[in-house]
């Protein structure tokens, strides 16, 4: 072997084995790796070993009312005393005063129909009384001037200074004078009744609020052709529609197999659904002795006993015949879940709150049962809840609720 080839097999003392850069990729990955399995780790531990399928459950906000109710139903809100209000007259709409929502009183004027004819006839009905009464006054003038010639004639005859032609010429005078008299003072009567009778047609013209209550709807407006059986083409009956809000009841539609559940009087919790924390408390005011064959139904008319200026006329609202008065106390809401989201850890009752994907274990206190409810505390409405939890649940564990 030549000595070049020996100087090939030398080892360079200068030379670095290894890479600083590639060492320290490898130490980060490893730690990542660490870090990685021991999360899986702790996860596993936690979670009762991984991600669980739930049913999900709301907390509600109850009623104790709920506990001693007969009887629900649904119903609309009506008013007792509500009217179409209209004219007898035919003509067109000249002045209208009101629009939806007006608050009116007894007798105040809602709208006008043209009445200038109607008007006219009047004033010469007027004009015509006032004649005969000023005709009536003359008559009572002559009346008594051969009232007084009479008496002088008499005298006169008496003491046979005029001729008994003379006498009967003044009686007659007077007896002629009485008959005008008595036909004038018809005339008046005539003349008052012609007044009335007009006065009426122009009153016909003016449309009058019936009673104290709200206009609800509109119908017409000024230069509209108002008759009033809206028979004619292009016409309207109606003009306004309104209400008295003081006689506001619901009106139930109730099963005749649950007609044994109520009577009058009863007391009842109503709830209406434009305002769901709304709850106003109501009697039974009288059953309707019908049937409605079709839905075999009877109507139940519940009276307010407590009042609210939002209430309105055909508003959707829920009935809750109750079988004894609620007391002050038991018109509060509560806190409440289904039971079979209350579960026994260490002795305690608990809920499973959902919180992003994961639970976290809630202590609370049970109480009464309010219906299909249990009243509970430490929780707040609206917290969604694990139903039916495992034994392996524990706090932190990871859930998937399942869609019904």
């Amino acid at each position: 072997m030549s000595t070049t080839d020996l100087s090939k097999l030398t080892i360079s003392r200068d030379q670095k084995t290894f890479s600083g850069k590639k060492t320290g990729r490898w130490k980060w990955l490893i730690v990542a790796v660490v870090i990685v399995v021991a999360g899986g780790a702790a996860v596993a531990l936690r979670g009762g070993g991984g991600t669980q399928q739930v049913e999900s459950g709301i907390v509600a906000s109850a009623y104790p009312s709920q506990a001693i109710t007969a009887l629900n139903a649904t119903g609309r809100v009506s008013a007792q005393r509500k009217a179409a209000v209209s004219t007898k007259a035919t003509g067109r709409l000249e002045f209208l005063g009101v629009q939806e929502g007006s608050v009116v009183k007894a007798g105040e004027i809602l709208a006008r129909i043209e009445n200038r004819d109607v008007t006219a006839t009047l004033d010469q009905a007027q004009a015509a009384l006032r004649a005969a009464r000023a005709n009536t006054e003359q008559g009572m003038a002559e009346l008594r001037d051969a009232e007084s010639n009479l008496k002088r004639s008499e005298d006169l005859a008496n003491k046979n200074f005029i001729s008994s032609a003379s006498l009967d010429t003044a009686k007659a005078r007077f007896d002629k004078a009485r008959a005008a008299v008595a036909s004038l003072n018809g005339a008046i009567g005539v003349a008052e009744a012609n007044v009335r009778a007009t006065s009426v047609a122009v009153e016909q013209t003016l449309i009058r609020a019936p009673f104290d209550g709200v206009v609800l709807t509109k119908n017409a407006n000024v230069g509209d052709i108002i008759t009033p059986f809206s028979s004619a083409a292009d016409s309207k009956g109606a003009v306004v529609n309104m209400a008295d809000m003081s006689t506001l009841e619901v009106e139930a539609d109730v099963s005749e197999t649950s007609l044994s559940k109520i009577t009058v009087a009863q007391p009842v919790e109503i709830q209406l659904d434009a305002f769901p924390d709304l709850r106003l408390l109501g009697k039974v005011s009288r059953i309707v002795p019908t049937v409605d064959r079709s839905k075999a139904t009877v109507l139940v008319k519940v009276e307010f006993i407590e009042k609210d200026k939002r209430v309105l006329p055909d508003m959707s609202a829920k009935v809750s015949f109750l079988s004894r008065e609620l007391k002050p106390e038991e018109r509060k809401p509560v806190i409440a879940v289904q039971p079979v989201a209350v579960v026994k850890r260490e002795g305690k009752d608990v809920l499973f709150v959902i919180d992003n994907n994961a639970v976290k274990l809630v202590a609370v206190a049970v109480g009464s049962k309010i219906g299909d409810l249990v009243l509970v505390s430490g929780v707040k409405p609206g917290d969604k809840v694990v139903l039916t939890p495992s034994e392996k649940m524990v706090d932190g564990t990871a859930v998937a609720i399942v869609k019904k």
